[in-house]
């Protein structure tokens, strides 16, 4: 019997290949179908890094070492100086029916402040003509006592009696005369019902708490007003715990105001507070300084503390530094016609319009002469 393939003979290889590479298609799932293409990452450029074609255009300085001590900045507040502080007192209660002062103003010793009208007054004279009664009455009695025993007629204790309730009616009655003066009276015959308070120093008035029509109650609180004498005042610093070890008691500071940036101030560092701040971890650092006027309490301004040894540090051209967003760079030679820009930290201005740099280059770097004029050629 003949094979049924024998007509036509054996099917080709290939054509049994293609057959089952299609039913294989059509039976499974490709693994990568739907799947997104592969993704292509491009290296990109250092923003930092600049070529030029000529570097010779811009010269190189080397920097050079400087020696300072290490610096500490900080922030402050003017206070005034506790100890200046004079609290007005008013000697009397009652109600204030004019003020001749106000908060701020500069006022001298034994200028008037306000008027206080006091029933005391009227209590103090009620006791001051009692207490010349008194005298008058024992002063009398006392003479008749004296008379009566230069005569026999009374005994020697009896007189002493008399002398003792004499001298205690006029002790009463300087007390009360006293009381009068103290309230601003110096007419004991006719005392006024107005007191009049003073200034009991000169000095600014820095606290004021009272109003027109206001009560005052004497010898308590709230004071009328506080005059502080600003001819001394206080910085208060907040002086991180890690940074610490830079101060020092007794040791100087530099003191600029936020408001006159170009005056420099010398303080004292006369108190390194004990305890921390536990939420900021910073202690409170005292500067006494002495103010030339331009002193405001609650004005801003930044204490520089120097440490007691050098340290070597790197210093360029001011024309080297760049400053750009707020921060300092400088421009570095590098490989195949490169530069490098690099952040720095800038320092004092020194002789020579040379900056020191306290952080990113040490003494020998190369650095750009005019970090400017090259800024403004690479963005072109």
């Amino acid at each position: 019997m003949r094979s049924r393939f024998s007509a036509f003979g054996a099917p080709p290889l290939c054509l049994i290949a293609a057959m089952l590479a299609a039913g294989c298609g059509n039976g499974g799932k490709d693994e990568n179908a739907g799947a997104p293409p592969p993704l292509k990452v491009e290296q990109a450029s250092d923003p930092n890094v600049f070529k030029v074609d000529h570097p010779e255009q811009f010269p190189l300085v080397a920097a050079v070492e400087h020696s300072a001590a290490p610096q500490l900045r900080v922030t402050g507040t003017v206070t005034p100086d506790i100890s200046r502080n004079v609290p007005v007192i008013s000697v009397a209660t009652g109600r204030v029916i004019e003020i001749a002062a106000r908060l701020g103003d500069t006022v001298q010793k034994g200028q008037l402040l306000l008027r206080v009208q006091s029933a005391d007054v009227s209590s103090a004279f009620s006791d001051y003509q009692k207490a010349v009664a008194d005298e008058q009455l024992t002063r009398t009695q006392m003479e008749r006592a004296q008379l009566l025993y230069d005569k026999g007629a009374i005994s020697l204790n009896d007189l002493q009696v008399a002398k003792d309730t004499d001298t205690k009616a006029k002790v009463d009655l300087k007390t009360a005369a006293e009381k009068l003066r103290v309230l601003g009276n110096t007419n004991l015959e006719q005392p006024s019902g107005i007191v009049e308070i003073r200034a009991p120093a000169s000095g600014v008035i820095t606290d004021q708490q009272v109003t027109n029509a206001s009560g005052v109650a004497g010898l308590g609180s709230p004071n009328p007003f506080t005059i502080s004498d600003l001819t001394y005042v206080w910085i208060l610093c907040d002086v991180y715990e890690n940074d610490l070890s830079n101060v020092q008691f007794g040791q100087t500071a530099d003191i600029r105001l936020n408001a006159y940036p170009d005056k420099t101030f010398t303080g004292l560092i006369s108190n390194v507070g004990p305890i921390l701040d536990p939420n900021i971890r910073a202690a409170k650092v005292r500067i006494e300084v002495r103010n030339p006027g331009l002193m405001r309490p609650g004005m801003f301004v930044t204490a520089t503390f120097r440490g007691q040894k050098k340290e070597k540090r790197a210093a360029v051209p001011a024309t080297a530094i760049l400053h750009l967003h707020d921060r300092d760079w400088v421009y570095i030679p590098t490989k195949d016609k490169r530069f490098r820009r690099i952040e720095v930290t800038g320092g004092d201005m020194l002789p020579g319009n040379m900056q020191e740099i306290l952080t990113g280059l040490t003494p020998g770097d190369q650095v750009v002469t005019n970090a400017l004029e090259f800024q403004n050629t690479v963005q072109q």
